[in-house]
């Protein structure tokens, strides 16, 4: 569904006959913070994986190779289930999808923690798909709840409170960080993961209290129509409502119409941009240890301020997209990324030189993430608004096993670290924000 066309100078503009059932105050700020929570702990189960993966490495006898094999065959089962939620909650609804995501992460932490081999650990971590997939659904629910809320101050900078939400992935890093610290000496590598499923279960009972969007609830009864044969009235509630009736499937509504280019535009930027966050994000400390010869101790404490920097980076690029534009506000912000990554690569030496740059690259890094879940929710039509994002969302994988792969082949041919850091992460980055430019532009969702 998309909204009804303006009027023109030939004629008045009309509004729709019917409007959407308002979601209250509290309603809205609930949902706002069980959003944040869960995606939180998403970040902090996907990224635990990645941080314990040297500890269950050391303890299955893998060699690098082998834990690197590994590692990318998860990244490919984690792009298929991915691929397969968008589909899914354009069928089930936004609310039990968001129940679905959570609790999936549960589930992978909890099947994660008795891994008997490389096997099996590949087939359940694959699961990590339903909590990555956590941000494409928070995406489209919020987006529609904010459209309809009462809560003014949250409508009028709806970009704004997103990016406090969307901003759970550096502090889920951080909190991952923190509870290996803590707890690895103490309980393992298996008690780890066992100790994570509690939140994440918590939040999956907790969203079961969430209301269904209410564009959601009439997309249900056009369904119930249509199935009944009753075409036409369905056509004319849409109408009624402002909406266009579209009984397409929704993976081929997102490569039709106006959706296409945003679909092909967005899914290239995802997958370049990805190269980055593989380079400077998840091997952050790769990068620093081998690229500028820091202490893996004085890594791990960089990588906890580049992290509390790159959370402003999201404040900010939800505040400015919602005065500016969120499509120039992410590109002009990942081209600003490679250029600082590049600097901090190429001309930074000693401490200060190398956190300043590095964080402010983390900062148009993950920042403008902020403004584009919330963008590629205002990109697709109700009908297929999970499945555009949640496609959007998976193609992260496939840039991350690229990435990978073209950093292994550099590595391997004798170029160095810091060269193959620059040619991949940075110049990938801002390849991605001249990218963006080519996007189309789109009307902020209104109920």
């Amino acid at each position: 569904m998309s909204a009804a066309t303006p009027g023109t100078a030939a004629g008045p503009v009309t509004g729709p006959a019917r409007s959407f059932p308002r979601v209250g105050v509290r309603a809205t700020r609930k949902a706002t913070v069980i959003a944040f929570l869960a995606w939180l702990f998403a970040v902090y189960d996907y990224i635990l994986f990645g941080t314990l993966l040297p500890e269950m490495s050391t303890h299955f006898g893998w060699d690098s190779a082998t834990a690197s094999f590994v590692s990318t065959l998860i990244s490919v089962g984690t792009a298929i289930v991915a691929l397969g939620v968008g589909p899914l909650v354009d069928r089930i609804g936004r609310r039990k999808g968001m129940i679905l995501t959570v609790a999936g992460t549960a589930l992978a932490s909890a099947a994660t923690a008795v891994t008997p081999g490389a096997g099996y650990l590949v087939g359940v971590r694959a699961l990590g798909g339903l909590g990555l997939s956590e941000q494409a659904v928070n995406a489209t629910y919020l987006n529609e709840i904010y459209a309809v809320t009462e809560d003014e101050k949250i409508k009028k900078r709806r970009g704004f409170v997103y990016s406090l939400v969307q901003g759970g992935w550096p502090l889920g890093v951080l909190l991952a960080a923190a509870f290996v610290a803590v707890f690895l000496p103490l309980v393992g590598w298996r008690g780890c993961f066992l100790l994570a499923v509690f939140p994440a279960a918590v939040i999956a009972l907790t969203r079961r209290g969430l209301k269904e969007s209410p564009q959601f609830e009439l997309e249900l009864s056009l369904r119930a129509l249509r199935k009944e044969g009753r075409t036409d009235e369905a056509a004319a509630l849409a109408r009624s409502y402002g909406v266009e009736e579209q009984p397409k499937a929704p993976l081929a509504a997102i490569f039709r119409g106006t959706a296409l280019r945003n679909t092909l535009v967005l899914g290239l930027a995802w997958i370049v941009n990805w190269f980055g966050i593989q380079v400077f994000s998840v091997l952050g400390t790769t990068v620093l240890t081998e690229g500028k010869h820091v202490s893996f101790t004085g890594s791990l404490v960089m990588l906890i301020v580049i992290n509390a920097v790159g959370y402003l980076g999201y404040v900010f690029h939800g505040w400015i997209g919602d005065r500016v534009g969120r499509r120039n506000v992410i590109g002009f912000g990942w081209i600003a990324s490679g250029i600082f990554f590049t600097l901090t690569l190429a001309v930074a030496h000693g401490t200060f030189a190398v956190v300043a740059l590095y964080s402010l690259g983390m900062f148009f890094l993950v920042g403008p993430y902020a403004a584009l879940l919330f963008y590629m929710g205002e990109c697709y039509d109700t009908g297929c608004r999970a499945t555009g994002t949640a496609f959007l969302n998976a193609l992260s994988q496939p840039g991350a096993i690229v990435a990978g792969l073209i950093v292994t082949a550099l590595l391997a041919s004798g170029t160095g670290w810091n060269t193959a850091a620059l040619l991949v992460g940075a110049i990938g980055t801002s390849l991605s924000g001249l990218v963006m430019f080519a996007a189309r532009k789109v009307e902020t969702l209104h109920g």
